[in-house]
């Protein structure tokens, strides 16, 4: 068996190749496909500037890139592989499911990826083996029998006719809540990045449903804010790991004959959602956060969404405007300041805050332009304890609310 060329990349740190390791027309096709279109990975040509060399830079994606069956690259997380997975439980709410927790002592992203299917894959058959939920269904048919409701303004407009129009309800499993998890296994399959151990798990999982329902594809959206009620609650944690792979399985692909998929996250939106889930569970009970809210500058013509909007609960006053940069610079850059000032004035709000992931991070707390509006910047660090590391940002957030 041939094993694919992998190399590995970590965020934002440029690696280097001679010319001869990587195939021109490989580098050019990564170029093209996660350069010049996705911008996830830097890709500079050998020139004298990068020592005649091949040179790439991971551009805050994690993940894993079957650029040709022969060619593959990890994209690796700068922060430790167990707060990669502490940022995940909040953001697809898994927080709760105890069957996770051997996933802290992964040692590898692709240890990681495989761990998250297994689980997937097994808790699909357990419910398998406990029977599928099912329920009644309104369909309408021609029947040579009659079964429900006979519709008889068809039968006397044709009477000739040897089938019946019959409407009636079909007891079936055929329905979104196990859709969802075919077409999400059907992803996971097409992958190219499961195990030898955890494919044929797959495999047998995705034929069980393939026998009870219509493949049928669904965006990670269409999983956000689903019902559950007593007959089907145990679907809950399920849904809630189809919509991570959904997030980041395929979103990059190019079409064509290559049926092997790209496993991505983006770390930055990653980021922004972690902080925003963690805000609403931890703020005080008298504030709430807002995430992406929508604000017309020019009527409905120019618009742009602010990532977090903090309000006081019984006077729903704008407290805060927090908008997180995962980014590397020691200092904010004038476009973020400008731009979180702006948020700040629009919204009528003495407080722009500037969220980081990084402690080396240095400061700002001043109090900028004729509307008095304190600027600064804060640190939610991703690179040691979260749960520490959160309760520290939020003390400095709320260390000068009213």
């Amino acid at each position: 068996m041939k094993y694919p060329q992998i190399i590995e990349l970590i965020e934002y740190k440029p690696r280097q190749f001679p010319p001869d390791k990587i195939d021109y027309d490989i580098a050019t096709k990564l170029w093209q496909e996660y350069d010049e279109k996705g911008k996830k990975i830097k890709v500079e040509f050998p020139t004298p500037k990068t020592n005649n060399k091949w040179q790439f830079t991971s551009q805050g994606w994690v993940g894993y890139i079957p650029i040709t069956p022969d060619f593959h690259i990890i994209l690796k997380p700068k922060v430790p592989l167990h707060n990669l997975f502490g940022m995940l439980e909040y953001v697809y709410n898994l927080k709760s499911f105890r069957f996770l927790d051997g996933l802290v002592n992964c040692e590898s992203l692709q240890e990681f990826y495989n761990c998250l299917v297994n689980i997937l894959a097994q808790k699909i058959l357990d419910r398998g083996r406990k029977g599928f939920y099912r329920t009644y269904l309104p369909k309408t048919e021609n029947l040579t029998y009659i079964r429900g409701r006979l519709n008889m303004q068809q039968v006397m407009q044709k009477p000739w006719n040897v089938k019946f129009k019959c409407d009636y309800q079909e007891h079936t499993a055929n329905i979104p809540d196990n859709q969802i998890l075919a077409w999400t296994l059907f992803i996971i399959g097409r992958s190219g990045f499961c195990s030898e151990n955890v494919t044929p798990r797959v495999s047998k999982a995705f034929h069980l449903l393939q026998g009870l329902v219509n493949l049928q594809p669904f965006k990670s959206s269409d999983i956000v804010d689903r019902k559950y009620h007593r007959l089907n609650e145990y679907y809950q944690p399920l849904h809630a790991l189809c919509r991570f792979f959904l997030d980041n399985i395929g979103a990059s692909h190019q079409q064509g004959n290559y049926s092997m998929l790209p496993f991505l996250i983006d770390m930055a939106k990653l980021y922004e959602k972690f902080v925003a889930e963690w805000l609403k569970i931890n703020l005080p009970s008298n504030l709430r956060v807002q995430e992406q809210e929508k604000v017309d500058i020019i009527d409905d013509k120019i618009s742009c969404r602010i990532d977090l909007v903090i309000y006081e609960v019984k006077t729903r006053k704008v407290v805060y405007i927090l908008d997180t940069k995962y980014k590397l610079d020691a200092r904010p850059s004038p476009d973020d300041i400008h731009q979180v000032v702006a948020y700040a004035t629009y919204k009528k709000c003495h407080e722009a805050i500037l969220v980081y992931p990084h402690k080396s991070t240095n400061s700002i707390n001043q109090l900028v332009g004729e509307s008095q509006v304190r600027l600064r910047s804060l640190t939610f660090a991703i690179d040691s304890d979260l749960e520490k590391a959160g309760q520290s940002f939020l003390a400095e957030l709320i260390k000068y609310v009213d």
